[in-house]
């Protein structure tokens, strides 16, 4: 091993100062603790013969303990695993009836969760679970602190163990606890316990889902959002769904409908997720438009926060894809929302490629018109503009736009909003042949709008650009690509200026191939269906 550098050196001294200094900090509460039960009448002898209240006496093996427990940790504490003879004494001070010795256990375990990074060893479960179960609020406090920093990421290992149905009953209780410091310590535990699905199965038998339900209305938002963090982890897994939206009533479905009203941004976005993941049916979506919900996602999607707003849309998205919904969805307000979303937020790709989504799922329906009367295409047009739109999420404008398209009262009001720089974007993306769909999709619109006079005087600009992407489509290997550059080519041999360009290209080379291949496949088809009737 080399010499270490002086900056090196400087710090591993630093590192040796502060555990020493963290060292020294437990020991001194542990010191202090310890001096405040020796002070405490109920080590005094007391000869009255009256009766008193239960006061928990600290036996003479638990006073010995204490000090021999203590007596290791200054001696050298380290972190790392007690050896048999102090976890003897930890396990004595954990199952005390005296609430002084339990606080200086759960001082431990609360030091051990913040600086080690190694799985709980197995042996240190039970003194925990009895701190768990402990009445006294203090010991309550640390110790639900220490298990959810036991369950953080990464200590995969801890959720396994912990998560036994010994370890999740007294979570449960903790959770009911009318300390702010203690519920949400627990409820923050049982969230991270959520991350295993192993785990989940032991919540959902030993009733966590009950009690995860009724939190929800906590008056404490931090309480609020652990709860339905933790229920939306449970929602993702199917198999649940019958336990969670058990009961006529449907209590969860609008509980969760109510929070979306939150003022708090966080519990407002965990309920979009939480609903989301249990709109997988058809009866639940339609249960959440009946419960009115519309207008408070309405509310949503103009949020100041991203995570509301792309919560919120996801929501939308998956309610939409169902056709009994579609009607009440395409309303007025939603169409506007949507439009001024995407004219305001045009460069995020959630927000962009759900609204594209959307939009489409609900040109299906006879309130086509409204889409026309919004701002929704204009939103839809401008975001191609927009240099930051990822590829998928421009896919997903562009087939919005050309099934749009398909409608002439719709083409027309698409063509207003065209100029120069929408129909060079529109050219450019249908000469992108590696991006198929996207490629397809800009064709398709363009090849829909040249009926109108404005388009076809816009796409004169762009003559070149326009041919050489028709080249390609008609030599494409899928028949839909050579019939949709035949048809733009139909339409645009009509201006002289386009047939002009057509003659000097290789444009009728090129298509008298297709007729070719056309003729041999139709003959090809004739023999083969001549053999299969023999």
């Amino acid at each position: 091993m080399g010499q270490l550098c002086g900056r090196c050196m400087q710090l591993l001294r630093d590192f040796v100062a502060f555990v020493q200094r963290m060292s020294s900090d437990l020991v001194h509460g542990i010191k202090e603790c310890l001096i405040l039960i020796s002070k405490c009448s109920c080590l005094k002898q007391n000869s009255s013969k009256t009766r008193q209240l239960y006061k928990p006496i600290l036996q003479p093996h638990e006073r010995v303990t204490a000090q021999e427990f203590l007596q290791h940790i200054e001696t050298g504490f380290e972190m790392s695993p007690l050896g048999k003879d102090p976890l003897e004494a930890l396990r004595t001070l954990a199952f005390s009836e005296n609430p002084g010795l339990q606080q200086s256990a759960a001082l431990y375990y609360l030091h051990m969760s913040e600086h080690m990074n190694i799985p709980l060893p197995v042996e240190h479960l039970e003194p925990f679970y009895a701190l768990l179960r402990s009445a006294d609020l203090e010991v309550q406090q640390m110790s639900s602190l220490s298990l959810v920093n036991f369950l953080l990421e990464g200590h995969k290992s801890n959720r396994e163990a912990i998560g036994a149905a010994r370890g999740v009953t007294p979570l449960l209780s903790l959770a009911k606890s009318y300390d702010p410091r203690v519920q949400q310590n627990a409820v923050g535990a049982i969230l991270n316990l959520t991350q295993s699905e192993k785990i989940q199965q032991v919540l959902c038998k030993e009733g966590a889902l009950p009690v995860l339900s009724l939190l929800l209305e906590s008056p404490d938002s931090e309480v609020q959002y652990y709860s339905c963090a933790a229920l939306s982890n449970v929602a993702a897994n199917i198999q649940h769904h019958k336990g969670l939206l058990g009961g006529g009533d449907r209590f969860l479905l609008r509980t969760l409908i109510s929070l979306l009203s939150s003022s708090v941004n966080k519990v407002s976005s965990q309920a979009c997720v939480c609903l989301r993941n249990l709109a997988v049916s058809a009866d639940i979506q339609a249960e959440m438009v009946a419960e009115n919900v519309l207008p408070k996602l309405c509310s949503l999607l103009a949020s100041g926060s991203e995570d509301v707003r792309r919560a919120s849309i996801a929501l939308l998205w998956i309610l939409s894809q169902h056709p009994h919904n579609q009607d009440t969805l395409a309303c007025a307000e939603l169409m506007q929302s949507l439009g001024m979303l995407l004219l305001v937020h045009k460069t995020d790709p959630v927000i962009v490629g759900h609204s594209a989504c959307i939009i489409k799922n609900l040109s299906l329906s006879k309130n086509r018109q409204r889409i026309m009367e919004s701002r929704c295409v204009e939103g839809l047009l401008q975001t191609m503009l927009s240099t930051d739109t990822q590829e998928d999420s421009l896919g997903y404008v562009t087939s919005c736009l050309a099934e749009l398209a398909k409608q002439e009262g719709a083409t027309l009001h698409m063509v207003q909003w065209m100029d120069e720089h929408l129909t060079k974007c529109l050219v450019r993306l249908a000469g992108h042949l590696e991006h198929t769909e996207t490629s397809f999709q800009a064709a398709s619109i363009i090849q829909h709008m040249i009926g109108h006079e404005k388009m076809m005087l816009l796409c004169k600009h762009h003559i070149g650009e326009i041919q050489a992407y028709l080249e390609n489509f008609l030599t494409h290997r899928e028949i839909r690509f050579q019939q949709l550059g035949i048809s733009t080519f139909c339409r645009l041999q009509e201006d002289p200026e386009f047939s002009l360009a057509f003659r000097k290209s290789q444009m009728a080379k090129l298509l008298e191939q297709v007729r070719q291949q056309t003729e041999e496949t139709q003959e090809l088809l004739k023999a083969a269906i001549c053999h299969e009737d023999s």
